[in-house]
């Protein structure tokens, strides 16, 4: 399979799933889920699907719940909307970058960088 046959598939995979997480999807469990990142194998049998509620890491045990529970709905669609002859088989995983994204900015908020000071030389050299 090519890569941008693969590339485009997980691609489409994504817009899929987060049009139903926002129109078809009635869990609660999955509100304001997010679809970070999807990563799929050569032969588009099985599907890495990365998700976040928004950066709320309490949801995770509850979302990760609510995604094994529509798996199979979600799954068939999936295969319906892209017209794929067998579905991949989606594995759910939580995607922590948006906590790592935070943090990193919480500690370069703390930092106390003085202001560069301020000198007549502007770097340039004059001839």
């Amino acid at each position: 399979m090519s890569k941008v046959r693969q590339e485009r598939t997980a691609e489409q995979i994504q817009v899929t799933l987060s049009e139903l997480f926002l129109k078809e999807v009635s869990d609660p469990r999955l509100a304001g889920v997010t679809i970070t990142e999807v990563l799929i194998d050569r032969e588009l049998q099985h599907a890495n699907v990365y998700v976040n509620a928004l950066g709320d890491d309490e949801r995770e045990t509850e979302v990760l719940e609510g995604l094994e529970s529509a798996s199979g709905f979600l799954r068939s669609q999936v295969a319906q909307r892209l017209e794929l002859r067998s579905a991949p088989f989606i594995h759910y995983h939580w995607d922590p970058r948006l906590r790592y994204a935070e943090e990193v900015n919480e500690l370069l908020d703390r930092l106390d960088i003085p202001p560069a000071a301020e000198s007549g030389d502007d770097g340039s050299t004059e001839q």
